[in-house]
């Protein structure tokens, strides 16, 4: 298994549409860094939100996920409040070829003021937007930016093929197009 380069990147993203919208070039000025990296890509924010609230809610259960524990918000940013999450999504739309597996870090901006982004692996023949977990560890309000960077999917090219796709095994969150809460 080989990390993939800028070029592969490039390649898979324009002849396969990999990634839709896609960034050819890394965008840096005036915003949180995103596009094409050497050896990934950094995905941005879409403008919708599922924001926490902790009122009425004593326990999150991901087997039966209480909807009404998030307030769903549209904005150019969204601020999260101190030891909190929000729930989001990618900009854009990924299509993981059969011989890939892509994996997602945090963007170091967000990381020094103490936000984590989690996102599961991007499984091999998996499609769709990204659901992104997002926590403020700090015990502060920090503020996160619409259609700017959020991570860096690094992008894993197997040695051989995989026999059983997410696809194949008809994964739960195959396709999604808006944040998916927690599924059984």
């Amino acid at each position: 298994m080989g990390i993939k380069s800028d070029g592969w990147i490039k390649k898979m993203a324009l002849e396969q549409k990999m990634i839709e919208p896609f960034s050819e070039k890394q965008v840096r000025q005036g915003c949180i860094s995103y596009g094409t990296s050497a050896y990934g890509y950094d995905m941005r924010l879409a403008d919708e939100y599922k924001v926490f609230s902790d009122k009425n809610v004593a326990l999150l259960d991901p087997k039966n996920l209480n909807q009404e524990a998030f307030a769903t918000i549209k904005s150019d940013h969204c601020v999260i409040p101190a030891h909190s999450f929000v729930l989001a999504r990618s900009l854009e739309y990924f299509k993981i070829p059969r011989d890939v597996l892509a994996i997602c870090t945090g963007k170091s901006t967000y990381c020094r003021c103490g936000v984590i982004v989690n996102v599961s692996p991007l499984e091999p023949c998996w499609e769709g937007y990204l659901t992104i977990s997002i926590t403020n560890t700090a015990p502060v309000p920090v503020k996160i930016y619409s259609n700017e960077g959020i991570g860096q999917i690094l992008f894993l090219e197997a040695a051989e093929t995989c026999e059983v796709s997410y696809k194949d095994k008809n994964g739960k969150y195959q396709g999604q197009q808006e944040i998916t809460a927690a599924k059984l």
